[in-house]
C-alpha cells in the first residue's frame, strides 16, 4: 500500500498506525501541479485543509481508494469528483469541538477585552501606569452571542457562553430568513460555526454586515471564504462593527491588508483545533480511516 501525506503531521500516528505502507509526505505549500507529480502510484491520500483534491488530482491518481482528511471541513476536497470515481471520503468530526471552541471563545475575549492592544502598549514600553479610561472594552454579561451554525462546534461556544452570563441566539441551516435577519439584528456579538457551501460562501457581505447591530462584534472560526473580507473592512472603518476576530481567511494564507494593521481586529493563523492532543488525535483518526478501509472494514466517519 502506498499512501501520500499532503503534509507533516503528529506522531505517533503514521508510523504506528500505517505500519508496513510505503508513505510519502509533502510539504508545506505544496500546489496543485506538484501534487499531480506525486499521487500516480499511490492508493491513499491523506489530506489536510490547504491543500485542494481537484478533480485534476483524482485523474492524475487512478489506484487511490481513500481520501482522508485531518479536518471536519471538506471544502478542500472535489467530493463529487470522488464520488463520480468511488474514492471513499473521510474527516475527523468530534475530537477538535471543544479545542476549536475555546479558541473562538477566546477570541470573542480577546477582541471585546481588547486584549492586543493592551499586550502591543505593555510591548512598546510606553505604558505609563494604571488609568480609568485606558483601553475600556465590553463586559459580556448580558450580551447576546449569536451563533450561525449550531453542530457541535456552535452548540459548545453556546455553553461557554452561558457561563459568562450572555444570552444565545442561534441560526442553523433549516432556519428561513427572518431568523438569520434576527440574529443580525440582536446579535452583539456574531461567532460562525457553519461549514463552507456554496450557500455559505459570501454570506456575510456588505448587505449583511451593514444590517448587524452598530458597534457589535464578528468572530470567524469556520472557514475564510464565509466572510467577505473587503466589505468587513469597510464596516470596521465606517464605525458599524466595533471589532473584529478572525482565525480563518476569505484568500488563506493570505489577507486583506485592510485589516492587517487595525487594531480592533485580532488576527490568529488557522488555530482553531491546534493543540497538542487534538492535531494527534485528528492525525491517528485520519490514519485509522485509511488502515479500515485496507483491512476490508467500512469508515467510521465517511463522508463521501
Amino acid at each position: 500500500m502506498r499512501i501520500y501525506v499532503t503534509q507533516p503531521l503528529p506522531e505517533p500516528s503514521l508510523g504506528d498506525l500505517l505500519e508496513g505502507a510505503t508513505i510519502e509526505v509533502g510539504e508545506s505549500g505544496i500546489g496543485e501541479d506538484q501534487l499531480i507529480g506525486r499521487v500516480s502510484e499511490v492508493d491513499a491520500i491523506l489530506s489536510t485543509p490547504p491543500v485542494p483534491i481537484t478533480a485534476r488530482v483524482l485523474s492524475a491518481a487512478p489506484r487511490v481508494r481513500i481520501v482522508a482528511n485531518c479536518a471536519v471541513g471538506t471544502d478542500n476536497i472535489d467530493l463529487a469528483a470522488c464520488r463520480d470515481r468511488g474514492v471513499v471520503v473521510t474527516n475527523t468530526p468530534g475530537v477538535l469541538t471543544e479545542a476549536t471552541a475555546d479558541l473562538a471563545f477566546a477570541l470573542i475575549l480577546a477582541v471585546t477585552r481588547r486584549l492586543h492592544e493592551g499586550e502591543a502598549l505593555v510591548r512598546s514600553g510606553t505604558w505609563t501606569g494604571w488609568k480609568p479610561l485606558e483601553l475600556l472594552g465590553v463586559s459580556l454579561e448580558g450580551k447576546v452571542l449569536g451563533i450561525y451554525g449550531a453542530g457541535r462546534i456552535g452548540s459548545a461556544v453556546a455553553r461557554r457562553a452561558v457561563a459568562f452570563g450572555m444570552t444565545v441566539f442561534t441560526v442553523v441551516a433549516e432556519d428561513g430568513p427572518e431568523r438569520f435577519e434576527e440574529l443580525l439584528r440582536c446579535s452583539d456579538v456574531l461567532t460562525i460555526h457553519v461549514p463552507l457551501t456554496p450557500e455559505t460562501r459570501g454570506r456575510f457581505g456588505d448587505a449583511e454586515l451593514g444590517r448587524m447591530k452598530p458597534g457589535s462584534f464578528l468572530v470567524n472560526t469556520a472557514r475564510g471564504p464565509i466572510v467577505d473580507e473587503a466589505a468587513l473592512v469597510g464596516a470596521l472603518e465606517s464605525g458599524r462593527l466595533r471589532g473584529a476576530g478572525l482565525d480563518v481567511f476569505q484568500h488563506e494564507p493570505k489577507v486583506h491588508p485592510g485589516l492587517l494593521s487595525r487594531p480592533d481586529v485580532v488576527l490568529l493563523p488557522h488555530l482553531g483545533s491546534a493543540t497538542e492532543e487534538v492535531r494527534l488525535s485528528m492525525a491517528r483518526m485520519a490514519c485509522e480511516e485509511i488502515a479500515r478501509l485496507f483491512r476490508g472494514e467500512p469508515a467510521n466517519n465517511r463522508v463521501a
